[in-house]
């Protein structure tokens, strides 16, 4: 059974060639325009950049023993993926990257948390580096805490709701219960 790699070199090395040199370029791009306080390393199984416990204790929420993840590279079974979370959490910056794609010609194909390519050459690598140079640690963060706080107040939002259809639904089934008749009753009556 093959081990997993620990590090982002090992990573590498165990992919075919073509993947290898792909994902590569997209490393160096990431890192000539990632701003100081990220760190490189493997988070969730794939090279990624993220905000160290250090620089945000709190961690990711999902799991606070992970720091808070800001950009990832995966070579799939079919693709190769783009993870750029610290864009996924403001509408206007999902929009922006629409916007920008589209003005370069390319196909996007963007999923809920990757963008998915099948070569390096489907990414328009200048504008991968406008937004990675966008993303600073402190707006990330904020971006991420902003996305936690909305995220809460919807949940809260929603179980309000639900108690209160919840209450009409026990007010309804308080009505007085409807006659059934079996079918051994009926099987009766039908013999006489």
């Amino acid at each position: 059974m093959p081990t997993k790699p620990m590090t982002v070199t090992q990573y590498l090395a165990a992919l075919p060639k073509d993947r290898r040199d792909e994902l590569k370029k997209l490393r160096q791009v990431v890192r000539a325009n990632l701003h100081p306080g990220y760190k490189e390393g493997m988070q969730y199984g794939m090279p990624g950049w993220f905000v160290p416990h250090s620089v945000y204790p709190a961690g990711y929420h999902c799991d606070p023993a992970q720091p808070l993840p800001f950009a990832g590279m995966a070579s799939q079974k079919n693709h190769m993926s783009l993870y750029l979370c610290g864009l996924y959490y403001s509408e206007e910056e999902m929009e922006r990257i629409r916007t920008a794609w589209k003005k370069t010609g390319r196909r996007l194909d963007m999923g809920k948390s990757c963008i998915r390519f099948k070569t390096i050459d489907d990414l328009p690598l200048d504008l991968i580096g406008k937004l990675v140079k966008r993303m600073t640690v402190k707006r990330h963060v904020a971006l991420y805490e902003q996305a936690r706080a909305e995220a809460g107040r919807k949940s809260a939002e929603r179980k309000k709701a639900k108690k209160k259809t919840t209450g009409r639904a026990a007010a309804t089934r308080k009505k007085a219960p409807t006659k059934k008749t079996t079918t051994t009753k009926k099987r009766r009556v039908a013999k006489r």
